[in-house]
């Protein structure tokens, strides 16, 4: 089923993972927002005790391989969570952009990382 949609291809082969293993019935909202902050902080533990910079990330093929599959944890349940709830992740993302659009105007946060609230 070639869709030429690479994203709508990988939620399919998703789904049907999670339905071959007869997971859809612990895949609640509760449990699918839980999975993705746990595989975030194991993301997170990757680089918990230092701050390689990109270079040096880039330069340790087996860091670089631990944050890949880690990040794949996470966007795997973020799009699960989509899935569940019909959410469109390419619609969401774009209408998150236009209210980012609207918090951080490019002309008065360049080069700050003050939360919006400072510019309103």
């Amino acid at each position: 089923m070639e869709t030429n949609d690479p994203l709508k291809e990988l939620n399919t082969r998703l789904d049907a993972f999670v339905k071959q293993r007869d997971w859809n019935q612990f895949h609640s909202v509760k449990n699918l927002v839980a999975s993705i902050s746990i595989e975030s902080a194991e993301l997170s533990e990757t680089v918990q005790w230092v701050n390689p910079s990109v270079e040096e990330v880039l330069e340790d093929s087996a860091l670089t391989q631990k944050i890949a599959h880690e990040t794949a944890d996470v966007m795997m349940y973020c799009l699960r969570l989509c899935s569940v709830l019909g959410l469109d992740p390419i619609t969401i993302m774009n209408q998150k952009f236009e209210i980012n659009e609207q918090k951080y105007p490019a002309e008065l946060v360049r080069g700050s990382s003050a939360k919006y609230t400072t510019y309103q």
